[in-house]
């Protein structure tokens, strides 16, 4: 009864995916968790930064070494998750990651919170988001029909949204309440609550067995395969790229919001609200945009976006018109990286026959990561040394050069529609 209430307050379309009770299910835990990660987003590098006074190297190492278990396992990971149910690993990946925050907090009690600890959190949860990301992307593929996935990853975004727009708020104020590495036991209870909802969905995963398989066989083939299809080398070039110039300025934009304009936590989360109402415009306009344009330009174009969001606050003055500026580039990122990823994860997902999903999955993550490191580090080498405003106004020059590059490229710029996948590539392999 209450379900066919809201349904019928929302006034859904008769063919939206959130009459999906499955889907549904998914999208709320996805938005569940996105309230937890509003916060494990504020409060870790707050801890690092406020009360650890961590400098701008240190920043770059702490998103560095979250980065590097996708260089050291993404590959290896996409061929076990090929032979396994991917629902049980994102489910997992939940709960250690809840257990990797809540020990922030723990290891205060004890006063034994350090950057080493930092470091350790943050490597656990990127050995966990190696292999559990790609699961949870992997399971909305087991729901959501193929024609679809640019839909399902615009709704997404907007679950996103809305912890955008009221989680950085909420986690600002429980940092002045309980001082940020208390705040993370918020967190740890958020993501225990998306768990739960998880393991109420059933799917029936299609799991070839084959009598000949091989491990590094197996992880070959995934390789290949990318490597043989020219739309997705562009893609992890371009992504790749972008992330690049997105960890360079990560690593200093709260070191900039607190040395430079003279942010209070509380009011750096409430300036993060701007990211959650970029999202939100994204969210709803994006699948629009990627249908009129096409999903190669509308990529493209988020590419922009997010370089003049970083190129405005590299400019910005230190005064109200600077706090303007730094919630205008959350806003302007946000939107740019909706854009970006609602077309890139539907892309590389229609093209790929099931079988093949999760070492796809891993080898794109992998590629589009190993840029990721080395950017942070050289974000917070040049913030330290040169200040951090050219760290932002390098990362903000390059995604635009990149997105002038990414525009000649014909492969993307020539993608007007989601490609289709021919039906003899869903068999399983003999």
């Amino acid at each position: 009864m209450l379900r066919n209430l809201i349904i019928k307050r929302l006034r859904l379309p008769a063919n939206d995916l959130l009459r999906d009770q499955t889907y549904r299910r998914l999208w709320t835990s996805i938005l569940i968790s996105s309230f937890g990660a509003q916060i494990t987003m504020l409060a870790l590098p707050l801890t690092a930064a406020v009360m650890l006074k961590a400098t701008a190297s240190q920043m770059g190492i702490l998103t560095f070494i979250e980065t590097l278990p996708f260089v050291l396992f993404s590959l290896p990971s996409g061929v076990w998750l090929d032979r396994v149910r991917k629902l049980p690993v994102y489910i997992a990946g939940e709960t250690i990651i809840a257990i990797a925050v809540a020990s922030v907090p723990v290891a205060f009690w004890c006063d034994q919170v350090s950057m080493l600890w930092l470091y350790l959190v943050a490597f656990v949860i990127g050995i966990v988001n190696t292999s559990a990301g790609t699961a949870a992307q992997i399971v909305l593929t087991q729901i959501v029909p193929r024609e679809r996935l640019v839909e399902a990853h615009a709704k997404n975004a907007l679950a996103t949204s809305g912890a955008e727009i009221s989680g950085p708020a909420a986690a600002g104020a429980l940092i002045k309440l309980l001082g940020a590495p208390f705040a993370l036991i918020a967190d740890a209870v958020l993501l225990l609550s998306s768990a739960m909802i998880l393991r109420g969905i059933n799917i029936t995963e299609l799991r070839p067995v084959r009598k000949d398989s091989h491990f590094w066989r197996d992880l070959k083939e995934g390789v290949h395969f990318v490597f043989k299809k020219p739309l997705l080398i562009a893609l992890a070039l371009t992504v790749g790229s972008w992330q690049l110039c997105y960890n360079a300025a990560l690593v200093v934009q709260i070191l900039f919001a607190t040395r430079v304009l003279g942010l209070s936590e509380q009011a750096v989360g409430l300036s993060y609200m701007g990211m959650g109402a970029g999202t939100i415009i994204a969210s709803i306009y994006g699948y629009r945009i990627s249908r009129k344009l096409g999903p190669g330009p509308c990529l493209v174009t988020g590419l922009a976006v997010c370089g003049i969001g970083w190129s405005l606050l590299a400019l910005a003055p230190a005064n109200h018109w600077g706090i303007a500026a730094f919630a205008l580039m959350l806003m302007c990122f946000s939107v740019g990286g909706v854009l970006i990823f609602i077309n890139f994860l539907a892309l590389r997902q229609a093209v790929t026959p099931e079988p093949m999903l999760g070492r796809m999955t891993s080898t794109m993550r992998w590629l589009i990561l190993i840029p990721a490191g080395p950017g942070a580090l050289i974000g917070g080498w040049i913030g330290e040394y040169a200040g951090l405003r050219y760290s932002l106004g390098a990362a903000g020059i390059l995604a635009l050069l990149l997105a002038a590059i990414a525009w000649r490229n014909p492969i993307i710029r020539s993608i007007k529609r989601l490609p289709q996948l021919h039906e003899h590539e869903e068999k399983p392999q003999p």
